[in-house]
C-alpha cells in the first residue's frame, strides 16, 4: 500500500469495505434487479476516488510538485480500481455464477433457496477475498506501475 505515514484509514480500517459494495451487488445479483447491482458500482467508485484524492491531496502537502501529486494519485487510483472494483467484482460475479449454475443441476431446490444459497456464498467469501486481493494488487503494483512509473 502506498501511505507510509502509518494506519491508512481508506485501507487500513472498515472504510475499506467501501470498496467492496459492488461485490455485495454482485452477491444480490440473483434477486435484485441490475439497476441495483449497477447502483453499487456506483459506491465503490466513489471509494475509489475519494481514496484518489485523498492521496493526493497528501501529496500536495507533503511534497507539492506536480509530477509527484500525480504519480501517487495515479498509484492510488490503479490499485484501488484494481483492488476493490475489477478483481473482486470478477471473483464474486464468477463465484456466484458458478454457485448458480452448479446448484441449478439439482432440480429438487427450489429457485428461492438457490438464490439465498448464491447469496450466501457470495456474501461469505468477500471478508476472504479481500486480503489476497490486495496483497496481490500490491505485489503487482510494486513489480509494475511503481518500479516503472514511480522509480
Amino acid at each position: 500500500m502506498s501511505s507510509q505515514d502509518g494506519a491508512d484509514i481508506f485501507r487500513d480500517s472498515w472504510v475499506r469495505y467501501l470498496g467492496y459494495s459492488n461485490e455485495v451487488g454482485e452477491s444480490f445479483r440473483p434477486v435484485l434487479p441490475v439497476s441495483v447491482v449497477r447502483a453499487s458500482y456506483g459506491v465503490a467508485f466513489a471509494y475509489v476516488l475519494t481514496d484518489t484524492v485523498d492521496k493526493g491531496w497528501k501529496m500536495v502537502q507533503k511534497d507539492g510538485r506536480p509530477k509527484q501529486v500525480l504519480l501517487e494519485t495515479g498509484d492510488a487510483f490503479i490499485w484501488q480500481t484494481l483492488a476493490s472494483i475489477i478483481i473482486p467484482g470478477l471473483t464474486i460475479n464468477r463465484l456466484c455464477a458458478f454457485s448458480q449454475r452448479t446448484l441449478s443441476r439439482y432440480h429438487k431446490i427450489p429457485l428461492a433457496a438457490r438464490n439465498i444459497i448464491t447469496v450466501s456464498i457470495g456474501l461469505a467469501s468477500i471478508p476472504l477475498i479481500v486480503g489476497p486481493i490486495d496483497r496481490g494488487v500490491s505485489m503487482l503494483m510494486d513489480a509494475t506501475y511503481r518500479k516503472w512509473v514511480k522509480g
